[in-house]
């Protein structure tokens, strides 16, 4: 027998969770890739291997709440590099600039403090999950705003049945997924 891809063992260990938070939304629940250490290592070296690269390797982690925390911060650590919080309005304490994107139902902001990178920094923006990329988009233009650039973004899953993937790489910005959920 071979053995899976990486992407195939991955997807072995996300649950599915059907109607939630509403019916008919399959939700790909990725807490169970943290939970076994085996494979949380697994997810994390996939992401520490692709950007120890010279040619993609970052200068600083972004993570987008909440998830994204989980993931940058553990990738900026084997990396050797800082990681940069984007957090949901309200919850930085220092000065911020912020970026407001739309939702499906309304829309939401997210933050990021002036000082949290530099002009010319390559930034790696990570998360859990692309699905409207909204959230992903609204973070590449926080990061833009204090002069860093969005070298990639990277996520575990990828839902492109929602446009978010093309949307974000039609504005320029490469992207990096481990696991793809088209037709589901």
């Amino acid at each position: 027998m071979l053995p899976l891809s990486v992407s195939d063992y991955l997807r072995q260990h996300i649950r599915t969770v059907p109607d939630w938070p509403a019916p008919g939304v399959q939700f790909r629940d990725i807490t169970p890739l943290l939970q076994d250490p085996q494979v949380f290592r697994v997810l994390i070296d996939a992401f520490v291997h692709r950007y120890m690269t010279p040619q993609l390797r970052p200068d600083v982690v972004a993570g987008l709440d909440a998830r994204g925390f989980i993931l940058g911060s553990v990738v900026a650590y084997e990396l050797g590099l800082g990681f940069v919080p984007i957090r949901k309005k309200g919850k930085l304490p220092f000065t911020t600039v912020q970026e407001t994107y739309e939702l499906e139902y309304g829309s939401a902001t997210v933050e990021l403090h002036t000082d949290a990178v530099k002009a010319g920094d390559r930034v790696l923006l990570i998360d859990d999950l692309i699905a409207t990329g909204g959230t992903m988009m609204a973070g590449k233009k926080l990061l833009e705003k204090l002069g860093a650039s969005v070298t990639e973004g990277a996520a575990i899953v990828d839902l492109p049945e929602l446009g978010g993937s093309q949307r974000l790489r039609s504005s320029g910005l490469p992207l990096f997924t481990l696991v793809d959920f088209a037709g589901h």
